[in-house]
């Protein structure tokens, strides 16, 4: 029988931990904000707050629709992905409807058990692995940052009184 050694999990460049620093943030942003509707309509950025300009968009493109625009879509956001790596994929498949990358997995599965799948993909499994593991470090630091930002925001915008007048 394989064992895990402790040496990993302490290890902080090991991808347990950064899994961990990111619950651990995401944990602290719930816990912290204690009521989130609170956060509506506050923009993710403080200087959206200053920045209002009415005719900045020339071209009357709508705005970006993958883009976060208040502080409460960006909590329910980093709550989702926290509750995805605790519970996995298979809770949110068997209570609603499929995510992004519940489909990408999906189809992935399928090709493999289609043999769609090529020779090629498959014998460069290293190289993949690692460029995957290097981009899930990047996402993880980021969120983990995002998380602490939003708390901190909370606690200066919105904990410090400034809605009871």
């Amino acid at each position: 029988m394989m064992q895990i050694s402790s040496d990993s999990a302490s290890n902080k460049h090991s991808l347990i931990n950064v899994m961990h620093r990111f619950i651990a943030a995401a944990n602290n942003m719930d816990e912290t904000i204690m009521v989130p509707s609170l956060l509506r309509d506050v923009p993710l950025e403080e200087q959206e707050a200053s920045k209002v300009e009415p005719n900045n968009n020339n071209n009357h493109e709508p705005p970006c629709p993958n883009k976060q625009r208040d502080m409460y879509e960006h909590y329910l956001l980093l709550k989702s992905i926290k509750n995805d790596m605790e519970w996995g994929l298979l809770k949110r498949e068997m209570s609603s409807g499929a995510s992004f990358l519940e489909m990408a997995v999906k189809q992935e599965e399928q090709q493999t058990v289609t043999g769609e799948l090529l020779l090629d993909e498959n014998s460069d499994l290293e190289n993949q692995f690692h460029y995957h593991l290097r981009g899930l470090f990047g996402v993880l630091s980021k969120l983990t940052m995002q998380a602490d930002h939003l708390t901190n925001r909370y606690k200066r915008e919105i904990g410090g009184g400034n809605f009871m007048r």
